[in-house]
């Protein structure tokens, strides 16, 4: 990996975003030449901008659903390698607002493939989708890759859309150009740094940043949680190895083992046990309470089976849901015990200490 992506022109886009920050930082690492095209940061505090990320790497401000301007960007850029990640990813907002939500994830994919089948230095491209993709039967079992795909709300459902989109970019178009394209398909996502709305983590955290209790909508709720930087190995090392052998360009789920998909009452009963023991407050404790919301419809079951990416690539997840915990928590703590006056090299080299333990294990 180290020697593959060192000077590699590689596009990220939603590089802004939770995930794209931490996809950058390990792309440098790698001594990748990085570029993003995003809009702004969605949240504020942001990670991308507490790292001070735009400062060291190529950053264009801009809507995946502008047509024209992708296409400069590309033009200008030259990518070898596109990771696809812009999106509008919550569940609740996209039943507010659906129509924003198809636009980005429907049509932000279908131009960046676009952009992808007008530029001749692109040989490898990974679409980032998510586990919601498939026709939810609130199974115990893991979906597979070729279990039907139809996402029940706008945001699982336009990412179903996306699946098939690139299925026909591929098989129209992007396979004659020898371009190779897969599709990662990966469970809930945690780690330092996510300020999102209507996620448990983000939302334990505000709550022990506020002295509160946590309110969990749905702790019977059973996901497949990893730290953010288990799909995001998975994903380059996906991007390189179909750059090798474009055969390997498929559709592949990205999640834990069994062991760690746990309901939102156990992980959140786990981040209270882990925040307690490092950063205990006198006559304090942190807890949760189960209160639904009355909110809209989501899968209470949700598993992957990760098969065909072990086997592919001999692939296994690397930490545990407890040991990821412990190094959000290491972060968090970081970020607010230091208040303000964190700086953000500080951060940067958290991150870069938490990708290199990971890249040992």
């Amino acid at each position: 990996m180290n020697d593959f992506f060192r000077d590699k022109k590689v596009l990220v886009t939603g590089h802004t975003g939770f995930k794209g920050t931490w996809l950058c930082e390990i792309l440098k690492c790698f001594g990748a030449n990085v570029a993003g095209y995003a809009l702004e940061p969605a949240t504020a505090p942001a990670l991308f901008n507490l790292t001070g990320m735009g400062e060291e790497m190529t950053s264009y401000i801009g809507d995946i659903r502008d047509l024209e301007h992708l296409k400069e960007v590309f033009r200008k850029e030259k990518p070898e390698i596109v990771i696809h990640m812009a999106a509008q990813p919550i569940v609740r907002e996209s039943y507010q607002n659906p129509v924003d939500t198809y636009a980005i994830n429907v049509m932000g994919t279908v131009n960046v493939l676009e952009c992808v089948r007008l530029t001749d230095s692109v040989k490898s491209v990974v679409n980032v989708t998510t586990d919601k993709v498939y026709r939810n039967n609130e199974w115990e079992k893991g979906y597979v890759e070729t279990d039907v795909l139809d996402g029940y709300d706008p945001y699982s459902n336009s990412k179903s859309c996306s699946e098939l989109v690139t299925h026909s970019y591929k098989q129209a178009f992007l396979n004659g150009q020898q371009i190779a394209v897969s599709t990662c398909r990966a469970g809930n996502v945690i780690g330092g740094g996510d300020f999102a709305k209507d996620r448990i983590v983000p939302d334990c955290v505000r709550a022990a940043q506020k002295g509160e209790q946590i309110i969990v909508r749905n702790p019977h709720s059973v996901r497949p949680y990893q730290h953010v930087l288990e799909p995001l190995f998975a994903y380059l090392m996906v991007a390189r190895a179909q750059y090798e052998n474009p055969a390997l360009g498929d559709a592949y789920n990205v999640g834990p083992d069994d062991n760690n998909c746990i309901t939102t009452g156990e992980l959140t009963e786990l981040f209270c046990r882990i925040w307690n023991k490092q950063h205990p407050k006198e006559g304090q404790m942190l807890g949760w309470v189960n209160r639904s919301d009355g909110g809209p419809h989501e899968a209470n079951f949700l598993k992957l089976n990760c098969t065909k990416l072990k086997e592919s690539f001999k692939w296994s997840p690397k930490w545990s849901v407890e040991h990821t915990l412990e190094k959000v928590i290491e972060f968090e703590l970081l970020r607010l015990c230091s208040g303000e006056k964190v700086k953000a090299s500080e951060l940067e080299s958290c991150m870069r200490k938490q990708i290199r333990e990971y890249r040992n294990a």
